[in-house]
């Protein structure tokens, strides 16, 4: 596989041993995926699925965490954001079509990567790669020993109309010819802190967006209507009670108590009807819990090393 770039800057240097590599999707876009080393003997690895907009970059902080953790890591971008290949002219437009190819793509990678990576094999995975992990395994996919996600996208707050209803306007859009219409624009390097709905916490945010300014290819705009369609039926499959129930692996779900984005309740309905499901909700966070404040990072990572050693059989 050919070599990928990573992206590091002076407050978040690459993790120790990563690299990157490209894979080529089945209709041949290009993604990008990371791999990172444990430190001392793995005890398994993690697949590390970001949220919407976000590249690999953005969780190096994390990444290092679980490698002193004893954990190889895989990070990938999603198709359509990060380094890997976007549909679109316009790099900014946060575009999708169907979720049909992000799930193929993350089957794709697990087969090109998961020859030699050791066992038990965790999810984390962060708002929409929350919502596209859950949607594989409910879709089939059963290599994944565990699940931990973090405000994940089962329905958006956004939405100021009922979700049957906002999926057909949706639908609608896209086959008038404007599934690659901006619903918002905004510029990525130009969002303040202040008034911000992601985290409190301003050294996580200010060195995202020096991630950016290093390498402004890294960035996405606002969403189409394209990208709306897709998370509004995808939204759909997972609140339907028997998807969850069909999910055998332990599954434990990170609410934020402040999120402005998506609708924690339906990640606390998920997690309940959920076989071997978990529900906490941090009342202090935002959306992005992983780039949040470290209290609120500590009580993640509680839930994260608990599901660790449960599926491992080893403490922490």
């Amino acid at each position: 596989m050919e070599a990928a770039p990573l992206i590091g800057i002076a407050d978040a240097p690459v993790p120790e041993g990563g690299r990157a590599v490209w894979l080529e999707a089945e209709d041949g876009i290009p993604l990008r995926a990371a791999l990172f080393p444990a430190q001392g003997a793995a005890c398994g690895t993690v697949m590390l699925s970001p949220g919407r907009t976000e590249p690999i970059e953005k969780y190096f902080e994390v990444v290092g965490e679980l490698q002193a953790r004893g954990w190889t890591v895989v990070a990938h971008d999603w198709r359509g954001q990060g380094l890997s290949g976007r549909a679109l002219p316009d790099r900014l437009r946060g575009y999708a079509k169907g979720f049909g190819p992000f799930l193929s793509d993350y089957a794709l990678m697990l087969d090109r990567l998961g020859g030699d990576l050791p066992r038990p094999w965790i999810s984390l995975a962060h708002s929409m790669g929350g919502g596209l992990v859950l949607l594989a395994i409910v879709r089939g996919e059963r290599r994944l020993d565990g699940v931990i996600t973090t405000a994940p996208m089962i329905g958006l707050r956004a939405v100021p109309v009922p979700p049957p209803l906002a999926g057909l306007i949706a639908r609608g859009a896209c086959l008038c010819g404007l599934s690659a219409a901006l619903l918002q624009t905004y510029d990525p390097f130009a969002q303040p802190f202040e008034g911000n709905v992601l985290t409190h916490d301003r050294i996580r945010y200010d060195r995202y967006m020096a991630q950016l300014k290093a390498c402004p290819d890294l960035a996405l705009g606002g969403p189409t209507w394209g990208w709306l369609d897709y998370a509004l039926s995808a939204g759909a499959v997972l609140r339907r009670r028997a998807s969850a129930a069909a999910v055998e692996a332990p599954v434990s779900v990170i609410g934020a108590g402040q999120d402005r984005l998506v609708l924690s309740a339906n990640g606390r309905a998920f997690a309940q009807a959920a076989s071997s499901g978990r529900y906490v909700e941090i009342a202090q966070a935002f959306h992005e819990i992983l780039m949040e404040t470290d209290p609120v990072r500590a009580t993640f990572w509680s839930e994260f090393d608990a599901l660790a050693a449960r599926i491992t059989g080893r403490s922490a």
